[in-house]
């Protein structure tokens, strides 16, 4: 205890006030003019009909999707349109067979889409269950319990411990019966703003719908009800958030290219067989189309919606194998390439529990003793999180609780007066007997302030509450009676609580760093708190408050930038984690975001990749697209790297398809107009391509479209070259006939491309990654089966096949095999040369050219930085050197 001199008073050490930030909801004029209710009579039943035609049921609309609708809008999209008019082209020329297969691939596809998607309103549906479902209220001078759904703006509702509040409402500052109240409301709504503390709430406060009371009780009135409330408002941004994913953007690009290179040269063959053969039976329409149909449906990438989808579904498989459920299938391919992931930090990158964290310790007492004077002191059977904090920290590390055989008891002590917290006192108090020295001696435990006036002031320890709370960390005295005293209290300590990181947080931001993934942490904390968390898990110290997103005074892109370089956010609501996720998404970023509360839901439901961590609400678990069912974040890494091995799948079948259609293309339409001559194609053994071995990129994998389709029109010419090689060569050089010719071909251009899937499957060279050996085996075994078609002209000669024998089937693949290996050596270098220096100068976009200038400022920047601090580093190593030669000759001495 610290005794001081009256002289000294004036100069006593104060409690710093850290006022808690909270968003504060605008109330127009109009309805300002309602909130006047007289609380002892509430609204009459007319007033509420009134009001009720006007805001309507304090309720979330519903919106339903009719099924039907819903899996028709899975035949739209520019593959699915051009299948589709093959599929109408095979009717009218009566090639059922085709018209079969392209019938059931169009069928697959949209049943695979209907299946995996997420349903929009489900996450509507799960907020709708985190509302009460009924209320009490004062109307027409009566107590009534009422639906909350009937509740309007200007009800007087009533409010006490464990109520979910049914609107949000001001607080009135007054009893159930009309009398006035100064105390607190304690109130949780973590599950709205993310604190991890209790808020307290006082007259003239706002609650918010859905938030719990945690203590005390009150009237209010409320203000806001349905959509205009904090959680509606949050319902609202799920509801409009319906965007078409990245991946879906992706793959309606390359069916763009492919679609509109097929149509183009289509109609030209359809117009120049038409006019040629005019009046002659080849100039027959339905002939002609029938030609058309076979360019058409063996240049359209049929199967890749389908073998996208299967190598998805198997990538998923493997990721529900390490706890990571996928709701959306896509979400597997997009999760590979998320270079930004927002992380919620209440319950997501922390516990959502308090816990006992270093305490301040006075007058010789330890860790151990402000522990079990806590314990004592703390209310048996409270529902209250500090008070679980206490017993739960208490019962871990000391070993006199360990191993109880009766948890009321305390070995070696008896509680024989229990005082509990209350608003006034603001402490809890007890007076124990000393079973060993039959000594009793009383304890008390509570507010700081209340604490260090009980035993006379302490400069030291109010110094030690204030730089506790500039760190976010909430404090509770803890005193102890002098021996021989009953009335005569000493300090203890102060014991400080925190929601602390989880213990995989820390390790999993640097492994998600060390992928090429920043981690922003986005909270509603307060600011202090967040800086502190953020600390503790490695993150920078760059936590921006909500206020930055919202600054009138700052551009648009002025407010991006500072998202991009932020580590963190802090003092947020949901309609500001959505900003967030959108700013960034503007910038071009893919946008991962974690969560687990109401608040983090249309956040999760707008970013790239939602995802809800274990024990999440169901609003969360609703929007989000993959849901962890591991505590933390840790199995986070394991479905990035797992996503990006089925990445590297995904764009090797986009390589070898985009590469097999244009090499078609271009063989098949330059051979048509000269030649006059048709063939059809084969892919069926390329669905394998969904377990074979990739190479796992270090950072955020990119499609680079530029990239796919410059190099896929590279291959194609040089497979386009080997094909005309083919035809002239068996043609005119060993003069094959007609129907020979055709097998020929048809095992050619069903070799080539496929044997070009082994070299397309990983950036670098074939061999330093070598496939799956059932991959391989299924690629070898169609090979094969196409070998003995031609070989033996299995369709026979009424289809215009002939026996080509073993000598040209076998020099037809072997020339495909060694062709592979020359095209794969063209793949490597074209990547080696590919930078985004190459394409900014090729193709100089305003976009591409800022961007240019923007990251050689960047790297000028960071060169001269590691030009200073080398220089700087320099004489601080000498100094070192010179000190441990220093230390070395004073300890020889």
């Amino acid at each position: 205890m610290t005794d001081h001199h009256p002289d000294e008073k004036k100069e006593a050490v104060e409690y710093e006030e850290h006022k808690h930030v909270e968003h504060e909801d605008e109330i127009s004029p109009e309805l300002e003019l309602m909130l006047h209710t007289d609380p002892g009579h509430g609204l009459t039943s007319t007033e509420v009909e009134q009001r009720r035609e006007r805001y309507g049921f304090n309720e979330l609309p519903e919106k339903k999707t009719n099924p039907f609708l819903k899996f028709f809008t899975y035949f739209t999209g520019p593959i699915s349109y051009l299948i589709e008019i093959s599929c109408v082209i095979a009717a009218v020329v009566g090639d059922w067979i085709d018209f079969g297969i392209i019938l059931a691939l169009l069928i697959i596809n949209a049943v695979i889409g209907y299946i995996e998607e997420a349903k929009a309103e489900s996450a509507l549906d799960a907020l709708r269950q985190t509302l009460a479902l009924k209320t009490r209220c004062w109307r027409d001078n009566e107590l009534k319990e009422v639906d909350v759904k009937d509740l309007v703006p200007g009800d007087v509702i009533v409010l006490r411990i464990g109520d979910i509040v049914p609107a949000d409402a001001r607080l009135l500052g007054l009893g159930v019966n009309g009398e006035e109240s100064e105390a607190e409301l304690m109130i949780d709504q973590s599950g709205l703003t993310g604190e991890s503390l209790l808020v307290a709430k006082k007259k003239g406060s706002t609650v918010y719908s859905s938030s719990i009371i945690k203590q005390g009780q009150q009237l209010a009135i409320v203000t806001k009800t349905a959509t205009d409330t904090f959680i509606g408002r949050a319902a609202n941004l799920i509801a409009i958030t319906a965007e078409e994913g990245h991946f879906q953007k992706i793959i309606g690009k390359i069916g763009n290219v492919l679609i509109t290179s097929t149509v183009v040269l289509v109609l030209i063959v359809f117009i120049y067989q038409m006019v040629n053969f005019r009046g002659t039976p080849k100039g027959n329409w339905k002939i002609v189309l029938e030609n058309c149909l076979v360019l058409t449906v063996a240049a359209i990438p049929v199967g890749l919606p389908t073998v996208m989808s299967v190598t998805m579904a198997v990538g998923a498989k493997q990721l529900a194998a390490k706890q990571v459920i996928v709701k959306r299938l896509t979400a597997v391919e997009e999760l590979a390439s998320v270079s930004v992931l927002c992380s919620d930090k209440t319950g997501t990158l922390t516990l959502n529990e308090l816990t006992f964290d270093k305490p301040w310790l006075t007058n010789g007492y330890d860790e151990d003793d402000i522990l079990l004077y806590s314990f004592l002191a703390a209310e048996p059977g409270a529902n209250d999180p500090i008070e679980s904090a206490v017993r739960r920290a208490a019962e871990t590390q000391l070993d006199i609780l360990k191993d109880r055989q009766n948890a009321r008891e305390i070995p070696g002590y008896k509680v024989t007066k229990f005082s509990p917290f209350n608003p006034t006192t603001k402490m809890t108090q007890a007076t124990i007997m000393d079973l060993t020295t039959n000594q009793p001696f009383s304890v008390a435990k509570g507010a700081p302030q209340v604490i260090t006036q009980l035993v006379g002031g302490d400069d030291d320890a109010v110094r030690a509450v204030n730089s506790l709370a500039r760190r976010g960390l909430r404090a509770l005295g803890v005193a102890k009676t002098v021996p021989g005293s009953t009335d005569k209290f000493e300090l203890v300590g102060m014991i400080s609580l925190l929601d602390p990181p989880r213990p995989d947080s820390h390790t999993t931001i640097a492994e998600c760093n060390a992928l090429g993934v920043d981690v922003k942490m986005i909270t509603g904390d307060q600011m202090i708190i967040a800086k502190e968390v953020a600390a503790r898990l490695g993150l920078g110290r760059v936590i921006l408050d909500a206020n930055h997103l919202v600054d009138p005074n700052k551009s648009e892109e002025e407010v991006t930038e500072h998202c991009v370089r932020a580590d963190g956010f802090a003092q947020v609501i949901p309609e500001h984690k959505y900003r967030v996720v959108e700013l960034l998404q503007n910038k071009g970023l893919l946008v991962g975001m974690t969560g687990d509360g109401v608040n983090d839901a249309p956040a999760l439901k707008k970013a790239d990749v939602g995802i809800a961590v274990e024990g999440c609400t169901d609003a969360a678990r609703s929007a989000a697209d993959i849901v962890l069912l591991a505590p933390g974040l840790s199995t986070i890494t394991d479905g990035i790297i797992t996503s990006r091995a089925i990445f590297q799948r995904l764009r090797s079948y986009a390589l070898y398809r985009i590469t097999s259609t244009i090499h078609f293309l271009l063989f098949m339409f330059i051979i048509t107009l000269v030649e006059d001559w048709t063939m059809p194609a084969n892919d069926a053994a390329t669905l394998v391509i969904s377990i074979d071995n990739t190479e796992i990129s270090e950072k955020p994998d990119k499609w680079r479209i530029g990239q796919l389709l410059t190099l896929s029109f590279v291959l194609a010419s040089l497979l386009a070259a080997l094909s005309f090689a083919h035809f002239y060569v068996a043609r005119d050089v060993f003069h094959v006939t007609d129907n020979e010719l055709h097998s020929i071909m048809y095992l050619h251009i069903s070799s080539a491309p496929h044997f070009v899937i082994f070299s397309t499957r990983v950036p670098g060279y074939w061999y330093t990654n070598m496939p799956n050996w059932l991959f391989t085996v299924c690629i070898i075994g169609t090979q094969i089966v196409a070998l003995f078609f031609s070989v033996y002209g299995i369709f026979g000669e009424e289809e215009g096949v002939a026996p080509c024998g073993y000598p040209w089937g076998l020099a037809v693949l072997g020339v495909s095999l060694v062709y592979f290996m020359f095209l794969d050596v063209v793949k490597v270098q074209i990547f080696r040369c590919w930078s985004f220096e190459m394409t900014a100068k090729v193709v100089p976009t305003r976009a591409r050219k800022n961007k240019l200038a923007s990251r050689k400022e960047i790297m000028a920047r960071h060169i001269e930085t590691q030009a200073a601090w080398k220089k700087l580093s320099i004489p601080v190593e000498a100094n070192a050197i010179a000190a441990a030669f220093t230390n070395y000759a004073q300890k020889a001495n």
